[in-house]
């Protein structure tokens, strides 16, 4: 396959698509005695030909997790953009410094306000390239090769990457409809530890969780961090959903009332733009420094002209209002991905009904394994992704992820009506 095929599907489907799909399969790489023993580990593709066949016309993609930019005022960004520049150049394309612009890490400092966190400090903000650096950052800093990361069932692809490549030992806790189950966790901490492992720190993305969607029942929160913090386990809270819910206020962040025991990671990926790579995390005061060398150590320092893009977003433009925006948005998207689950899905299968964010996880009956329906899907005219993508098992999976945020409702109704048949003759298969 070309270089060109292959960079006409990157543009097809979002990197994180792509990513996913190529952790559902596993294959010997014509280089793999060249790689060293981290980068081997980590799982390479044997599907790269799907994206060939994934540029046909009218195919409907339910596989990508991409915020939908044709809302946001453009021409007015663009304006700003050129304004930052003209005016302000000599800042926006030097060096700056390695934590990140002051005006915001203070501006970030309100954002997580209205997410609730109440009581951050600039000082220990530090500006990452987007929260998958904030979490490459956090797993080097404290995961020595053999050690514990602790994940949900399932979890989002990006982190098993990032996990797998630092040779952590990647244990995943069951997840019900309320979100990770504390007895369940602890369960798992203690056999860990009476088997002699270290376990570093607990990766969750409790609000609409990726890939399933599922929230992590408020009740629950506090029980999860005492948890950890008995055991002497930091967690890695990340967010990038959290003001994308439907409706209400919500949920507050573990986060919230734990300063000392959880690096929070947030993003402006899917709130404004993925496109700038401009996330963050919140730190505690005590292990701000060693993480804040290590973030410099990896990208020298953010990029300012983003930087600045984005603060004058958040200073010039009604964020809120484009939030309030995308909630409705994603909202009417999600109802037509459930109407049409139920209007069309055969009898086995079920699906998860999320309250935000931008996936619905379905689950078929034991036995299905769904990668090798994803070539099936795809030459009926619709993409998924498999489940087995979002797990550190080898072993095959019965569920797939089905994203609604980039697609238009009517286009959603359309590309469930074409999975359907895919999924009805696997059953039947059983």
């Amino acid at each position: 396959m070309s270089h060109e095929t292959l960079d006409a599907a990157a543009r097809t489907l979002p990197a994180e698509a792509i990513d996913a799909i190529e952790r559902a399969a596993t294959s010997a790489h014509r280089h793999e005695e060249l790689f060293s023993e981290r980068a081997a580990n980590i799982r390479q593709s044997a599907v790269r030909d799907v994206f060939d066949i994934s540029l046909r016309p009218g195919l409907v993609s339910l596989a990508g997790g991409s915020p939908y930019l044709q809302s946001l005022p453009l021409n007015r960004l663009a304006a700003t953009a050129a304004a930052i520049i003209a005016e302000d150049g000599l800042t926006a394309l030097q060096y700056g410094s390695g934590q990140g612009m002051e005006e915001l890490r203070t501006q970030i400092c309100e954002v997580m306000a209205a997410e609730g966190i109440l009581d951050a400090l600039p000082r220990n903000v530090v500006i990452t390239a987007g929260s998958q650096s904030a979490q490459d950052v956090a797993t080097k800093v404290f995961c020595n090769p053999g050690d514990v990361v602790l994940v949900e069932d399932p979890t989002y692809v990006g982190a098993l990457n990032t996990f797998e490549a630092y040779q952590v030992q990647v244990e995943t806790v069951e997840m019900d409809g309320d979100g990770l189950v504390p007895d369940l966790l602890e369960a798992k901490i203690a056999a860990l530890q009476l088997a002699g492992k270290t376990v570093k720190f607990l990766y969750t993305i409790p609000n609409f969780n990726n890939p399933s969607g599922i929230t992590l029942a408020g009740e629950r929160r506090q029980k999860v961090v005492d948890i950890c913090r008995n055991a002497n386990i930091l967690i890695l809270e990340d967010n990038p959903y959290g003001l994308l819910r439907f409706g209400g206020e919500p949920l507050a962040p573990l986060r919230a009332n734990n300063p000392a025991d959880i690096i929070y990671m947030g993003s402006f990926s899917k709130i404004f733009a993925p496109g700038l790579r401009i996330g963050w995390a919140l730190v505690p005061e005590h292990l701000q420094r060693r993480y804040y060398l290590a973030a410099e150590a990896v990208t020298l320092c953010p990029p300012a002209l983003n930087q600045m893009l984005v603060s004058a977003y958040l200073r010039d433009f009604d964020w809120r209002g484009q939030i309030e925006t995308y909630r409705g948005l994603y909202a009417e998207r999600c109802r037509a991905m459930l109407d049409a689950l139920e209007a069309h899905m055969p009898a086995g299968t079920s699906w998860t009904s999320p309250e935000g964010g931008f996936f619905v996880w379905v689950t078929l009956p034991e036995g299905v394994d769904t990668y090798p329906l994803l070539q099936e899907a795809i030459d009926a005219g619709v993409v998924f992704i498999p489940g087995a993508a979002f797990t550190p098992s080898d072993e095959p999976s019965n569920k797939l992820r089905l994203a609604y945020s980039a697609v238009p409702p009517e286009a959603i109704t359309e590309g469930v009506r074409r999975l359907a048949p895919v999924l009805r003759e696997a059953i039947a298969g059983l």
